[in-house]
C-alpha cells in the first residue's frame, strides 16, 4: 500500500519513485524501458484490436467490437473532413492512430499508482512508469514525428523553391526577407513544441496528483481519487483529441499552395 510505502521511505522519496523511469545507457543514449515498453504494447494493442474488428466485419448485423470500430473511424473521418483541405490517403489512417494511441497511452494513468510499480517489484524491477504520455521524451517523440511529416508533405506540395520562397518572403514580402525567416521559423518550431508540451504537462500533472492522493490517509483516498479518475479520464480523452485535431490542421496547412 502507498501508505506502507512512504511510511519507509518519506513522502518524497515516494513521489521521486513513481515519478522515476527505468533506464539504461547514459547521457543522449539513456533509453526509458518503461516508456518504450508500455508504448509498443499499447500500439499492439490498438492493431490488434482493428485487425480483429476488420476480420470479423460483416454486412450482416455487426457485433460490439464492429460497432466500436466503426464508430471511432466515423469520428476520425469527420474531423479530417471537416479540418483537412488536401488530398491524402496518409491522414485519415494517421489521425486514427494518433487518436487511439495517444488515448491508450493517457488512459493508463487511471491505474492505481501502485499497482504497476509493485508487479514490477516483485518480477525485481526498481522503478517503473506505466504512463508513455508523462515522458517528455515520449510527447517529443511523436510530435517530431508530425513536424517531420509537416516538412516533407510542405516540399511535396509546394517544391523546394515555394517552400522556400514561403520561409523568406512571407507575411511581408521580400524587402523584410530576415525578419520574415525568423518568423516563419518560429512558426514552425513552435508546432511540434506546443505538441509536446502541452500533452506531457496535462498527463504529468495528472500524474502527479494520483500520487499526491497515494500519500493520504487510505479512508481518504476514495473520496479524492474516484471524482479525480472521471474528470481526468475527460482530459486524457480531450488531450487525445486535440493532439490529433492540431495533427490534421498542421498537415492541412502543409498542404496549402499559396
Amino acid at each position: 500500500m502507498a501508505s506502507e510505502a512512504h511510511a519507509s521511505e518519506g513522502a518524497t522519496g515516494y513521489i521521486v519513485h513513481h515519478l522515476t523511469s527505468l533506464t539504461v545507457g547514459e547521457g543522449f543514449w539513456t533509453l526509458h524501458l518503461d516508456t518504450l515498453f508500455f508504448s509498443a504494447l499499447l500500439g499492439g494493442l490498438f492493431i490488434s484490436f482493428f485487425k480483429v474488428a476488420a476480420e470479423k466485419a460483416t454486412v450482416g448485423v455487426p457485433g460490439l467490437m464492429q460497432n466500436f470500430a466503426e464508430m471511432l473511424v466515423e469520428f476520425v473521418d469527420t474531423q479530417v473532413k471537416d479540418s483537412f483541405h488536401g488530398q491524402s490517403k496518409l491522414i485519415a489512417p494517421l489521425a486514427l492512430t494518433v487518436f487511439c494511441w495517444v488515448f491508450l497511452m493517457n488512459f493508463m494513468d487511471l491505474f492505481p499508482v501502485d499497482l504497476m510499480p509493485n508487479v514490477g517489484s516483485v518480477m525485481g524491477v526498481e522503478y517503473l512508469r506505466v504512463v508513455p504520455s508523462t515522458d517528455l521524451n515520449a510527447t517529443f517523440a511523436m510530435s517530431i514525428s508530425v513536424f517531420i511529416l509537416i516538412i516533407f508533405y510542405s516540399i511535396k506540395i509546394k517544391g523546394g523553391w515555394g517552400f522556400a520562397k514561403e520561409l523568406m518572403f512571407q507575411p511581408f514580402g521580400p524587402w523584410l526577407l530576415p525578419f520574415n525567416l525568423l518568423l516563419k521559423l518560429v512558426e514552425e518550431i513552435a508546432k511540434p513544441i506546443s505538441l509536446a508540451l502541452r500533452l506531457f504537462g496535462n498527463l504529468y500533472a495528472g500524474e502527479l496528483i494520483f500520487i499526491l492522493i497515494a500519500l493520504l490517509p487510505w479512508y481518504v483516498q476514495p473520496f479524492l481519487s474516484l471524482p479525480w479518475a472521471v474528470f481526468h479520464l475527460l482530459i486524457i480523452t480531450l488531450q487525445a483529441f486535440i493532439f490529433m485535431v492540431l495533427t490534421i490542421v498542421y498537415l492541412s496547412m502543409a498542404h496549402e499552395d499559396h
